[in-house]
């Protein structure tokens, strides 16, 4: 059996999961705090025909030798942790993170997970949630007869009361960061938990510590970046030709083999 079916395979797969890894990218070029994902690919075992350092003569070696590569797989898909584009909405209650860090939410089970959508809201309660309900962690209760919400830079929160000159500071907004943000897990949602890969959380005053400021009345949009993901669609969609040509010209080859006659 020629290699090159078998090597062409892997090359023909490992394509259809950069395609399937672009597209999803794709699909959330509007989805607000998305980071875009990469994958990287790894060269496969390789059959020794002949060794390296081989003795050829009772003097000399053999400088080369031959190694018959196997094909191509994927080694990792990374998330992409970069700032996406920032733009003003002038809703009080749009956070964005200018720089390193994660919005913390308590999800129904009491795992904390983290999130860069900072498109929240106000619940029955008045708690800060996300779109699905999820409270900010430590918890940010707005008064009912609040009259305005202030954010600032370090993640002070204040309200304006009826009758009152000077505003009143209602909690402070806690971002965490990882060593390895790469390392969190998705969970859909614009949300993310922590593993062992990441690391644990360091929680801290925004400003402070590595961790980015507060912007109220902003959100950020995804990292993907329109032109760049094309360019890699058709990358993949040629590179996936020419792994599949190499199978149809290792199956006319065999072709020609089987047929030969004395």
């Amino acid at each position: 059996m020629i290699r090159a079916l078998w090597t062409a395979a892997t090359g023909m797969q490992a394509k259809q999961m950069d395609l399937d890894v672009i597209a999803n990218n794709l699909a959330n070029v509007n989805t607000g705090g998305f980071k875009k994902s990469r994958v990287d690919f790894q060269d496969l075992m390789y059959q020794v025909v002949q060794v390296k350092g081989a003795p050829s003569t009772e003097d000399t070696q053999i400088p080369t030798g031959i190694e018959v590569g196997l094909g191509v797989k994927p080694a990792a898909i990374q998330k992409i942790f970069s700032q996406g584009d920032i733009y003003q909405t002038g809703n009080p209650l749009d956070l964005v993170i200018e720089g390193d860090g994660f919005f913390q939410v308590l999800m129904p089970d009491g795992t904390i997970a983290y999130t860069r959508d900072g498109s929240f809201k106000l619940d029955a309660e008045g708690r800060l949630v996300t779109s699905d309900g999820f409270p900010l962690e430590p918890p940010i209760v707005i008064p009912l007869e609040a009259e305005s919400v202030t954010v600032g830079q370090d993640g002070t929160v204040t309200v304006k009361l009826p009758g009152e000159t000077e505003s009143q500071e209602v909690g402070v907004l806690e971002l965490a960061r990882f060593i390895n943000p790469a390392g969190l897990t998705s969970r859909g949602r614009n949300l993310y938990l922590a593993t062992e890969a990441s690391g644990d959380p360091q929680l801290g005053t925004p400003g402070l510590l590595g961790l980015g400021t507060i912007a109220q009345g902003f959100l950020e949009t995804s990292n993907v970046q329109i032109v760049e993901e094309m360019v890699r669609m058709i990358s993949a969609q040629r590179a996936y030709e020419i792994n599949s040509k190499a199978i149809t010209t290792a199956d006319e080859m065999m072709g020609i083999t089987s047929n030969l006659k004395r």
